[in-house]
């Protein structure tokens, strides 16, 4: 089982005409959008957050059982659901506004116990950031770490939502000896400042960058480092994107029993290789589609 925990929230995408007035509700949300692409790819996996009994919310919790995800982790409330609305470039990446304020997934609160059988955990995005919630999952992450199991963690970074940038670059750093494998953007390497192999230091057994059509770099504890280029595709637009690189890599991870302290190391420059060009295919079919749709396994295979 693999557990991902975070917030689900709807993006208000613009449509074709990219006209203001005309917003296309999508589900979304860091965290949700892994959940779901670790679904479509048949990963046994739950969710982990607070939802809201809106008509957003049940759309949510549809969507993830739409995937195959088990949702009996997931707290439901009354507040409204978390709206993002994203602006397009001609790029096709996205930007985003949040209306955040008294939404549910704040307000979640660290669960007694993970799932039966939970070898893997993932956190990121909003989620770590909006107070009381990003305690509880600090809280989440710290015991699972503690538990021996492997955790992953995609900052993501908002920094519209971050009041204090040292203050959170200060907490990511104090995250790292609980995290098994960081996933994050160039950009996002560049807001936070530091490096792979300062991050490697302080805990992780792997850290992957990724580089938008460039590719992807994994960096591992023993010296490792493989590269591989992005797919080449039309863009839509980036949405779920770096979501969809943090399931396949999950996915990977997990198909090859690697979901361990020494398991990133073990792989190999050949294992790397097979897992991050896995996991660019996977991106390059998000971003050909409209909102975060990540794939499904057999429209993998047929890529």
């Amino acid at each position: 089982m693999i557990v991902v925990a975070g917030e689900a929230l709807i993006d208000l995408v613009p449509s074709e005409s990219g006209a203001l007035a005309a917003l296309d509700p999508r589900r979304g949300g860091g965290p949700y959008n892994t959940a779901v692409a670790l679904g479509r790819l048949g990963s046994r996996t739950a969710f982990c957050s607070r939802i809201s009994t809106d008509a957003f919310g049940e759309a949510l919790i549809g969507g993830l059982r739409e995937a195959g995800v088990d949702v009996s982790s997931v707290q439901r409330g009354s507040e409204p659901t978390t709206l993002a609305v994203a602006s397009i470039a001609a790029d096709g990446s996205a930007g985003y506004s949040f209306y955040v304020e008294g939404t549910a997934d704040r307000l979640f609160s660290a669960p007694d116990r993970l799932p039966d059988g939970t070898r893997a955990v993932s956190f990121g995005t909003c989620s770590l950031v909006l107070e009381p919630g990003a305690s509880a999952y600090e809280e989440l992450m710290r015991s699972a770490s503690a538990q021996g199991v492997f955790t992953t963690l995609d900052p993501n970074i908002r920094a519209g939502l971050i009041p204090d940038a040292d203050a959170y670059r200060a907490r990511f750093k104090s995250w790292l000896p609980s995290v098994s494998l960081l996933k994050l953007s160039e950009e996002d390497a560049r807001w936070l400042g530091g490096s792979p192999r300062e991050w490697l230091a302080s805990g992780p057994s792997a850290v992957v960058i990724t580089r938008g059509g460039d590719g992807l770099t994994a960096f591992t504890r023993d010296g490792g480092e493989y590269s591989v280029p992005g797919e080449p595709v039309d863009v839509v637009d980036t949405i779920g994107a770096g979501d969809t690189v943090n399931a396949a890599l999950l996915h990977g991870l997990a198909a090859r029993d690697a979901l361990s302290d020494a398991g990133p190391a073990g792989l190999g420059a050949d294992g790397w290789g097979e897992l991050l060009r896995f996991a660019a295919r996977a991106a390059a079919i998000t971003c050909s589609r409209a909102g975060a749709e990540p794939p499904y396994a057999h429209e993998l295979d047929a890529f």
